[in-house]
């Protein structure tokens, strides 16, 4: 049975257990999750960061299966557009978050406008064509950035900027300041706007909490997520300044609302919720997308796993070490395996074009391991067969596995 924390200080291993069990590692469900368990897991992450290189699928799809299971996407599209309890929002990157998030994100969206978004200089200069795009969008209803009237006399195409053009910038000008919501992804992935009195409940929208009040409920979903976690950890699963943390934390702990613990060879103090269990075991197997809350950050990868993951997609192929979508390979509370992948849809195939096992590791049980996994994301991929290329100490191995598992 799993116990509370009753002590101040943790061993590493309790503290990866906690910090495993935070991110939904832990629970045991059916196979096939549904709406309401992938809504669960949602709620229980606090937000779920959208990304869409599609190498293997977009990150967000892969991190509910990383610990539901195979799951319908349709599903997880559904609850977040259709279902009216999730939403977009920047938070930790651009993300998915319960409504009842969006009001502790006033303070962030207030900000917004003052922030060097790289096409600051454009909504400046451009306030009829941004106001306009707001206009459109009222008479119009839902509408992507393809969807806009361009007025002759704007070049489309901002060049310098990471927005790329007119009608994007001045999208998402207003969805950062909390004026537009996302209705839906289009096939390209492309956002598709609308008022956000259309999508945000009012009870939400017009809610506006004091700052302090919101990052203190930010901090405490953190710190639910993270099982354990340094100030650090804490601040950027919110990307909220670290010297803001330490002041909620410190009134938090005041309130009973934190515990602070010291965790083996942490120097510096964690923090937990009172009553967090720490389980005896954690039995998972799970590929990590990049952008997994476990790994996000690489500092506290390395402290708590040993592990030192970089996201090497926009490194030139020659600099990268271990590959363009390396993920991780999850086997009870460590990280033993990394595998560089790539889901060939036209030939029907998932290709690992690289494999590594980390030192500590038994090459033959992990092998085995992450064997049937791939081919369980093959399958959920709707892909025939895994492939194994030769690159990496654990390629050989993992080739064997995946050739004479059933």
């Amino acid at each position: 049975m799993p116990r509370p924390v009753m002590k101040n200080s943790l061993s590493i291993s309790e503290a990866r257990r906690m910090a495993l069990a935070g991110q939904g590692f832990a629970d045991v469900g059916p196979k096939e999750p549904g709406r309401v368990r992938l809504a669960n897991l949602i709620r229980r992450l606090g937000l779920l960061q959208l990304d869409f290189v599609n190498l293997v699928l977009p990150s967000h799809y892969l991190i509910p299966f990383s610990r539901l299971g195979p799951y319908e996407r349709a599903d997880l599209d559904h609850i977040i557009y259709k279902a009216g309890d999730f939403t977009e929002q920047w938070a930790h990157e651009a993300s998915v978050l319960p409504m009842e998030t969006w009001p502790l994100l006033h303070h962030r969206r207030q900000k917004y406008r003052h922030r060097p978004w790289g096409y600051d200089g454009f909504v400046a200069e451009n306030p009829d064509y941004i106001d306009g795009v707001l206009q459109q969008i009222a008479a119009r209803g839902p509408l992507g950035a393809d969807d806009l009237n361009h007025p002759e006399h704007i070049e489309r195409k901002i060049e310098g900027s990471w927005i790329g053009t007119a009608p994007r910038a001045a999208l998402e000008y207003h969805f950062a300041e909390g004026r537009l919501a996302a209705t839906g992804r289009r096939k390209n992935f492309a956002r598709v706007y609308d008022l956000a009195e259309r999508i945000i409940p009012d009870e939400h929208r017009l809610h506006e909490p004091d700052e302090a009040e919101a990052q203190r409920t930010l901090i405490q979903t953190a710190a639910r997520a993270h099982g354990v976690a340094t100030p650090a950890d804490l601040a950027d699963y919110w990307r909220m300044p670290v010297r803001t943390a330490r002041m909620r934390i410190g009134e938090l702990l005041e309130e009973g609302a934190l515990e602070e613990v010291r965790v083996e060879g942490w120097k510096e103090p964690a923090y937990t919720r009172p009553g967090t269990e720490v389980p005896q075991a954690i039995e998972a197997r799970a590929l990590l997308s990049p952008f997994d809350p476990v790994i996000w950050r690489r500092p506290r990868a390395a402290r708590l796993f040993g592990f030192d993951f970089r996201f090497e997609i926009f490194i030139p192929k020659a600099k990268r070490k271990w590959g363009a979508y390396v993920l991780p390979f999850l086997m009870g509370d460590k990280l033993v395996a990394r595998v560089d992948l790539k889901a060939e849809r036209k030939s029907g195939h998932l290709q690992v074009i690289a494999a590594y096992r980390e030192g500590h590791a038994n090459e033959e049980e992990v092998a085995r391991a992450l064997a049937q996994e791939l081919k369980a994301l093959a399958h959920w991929l709707g892909l025939k067969r895994v492939k194994v290329g030769r690159k990496g100490n654990l390629a050989r191995a993992l080739g064997k596995s995946i050739k004479h598992s059933v």
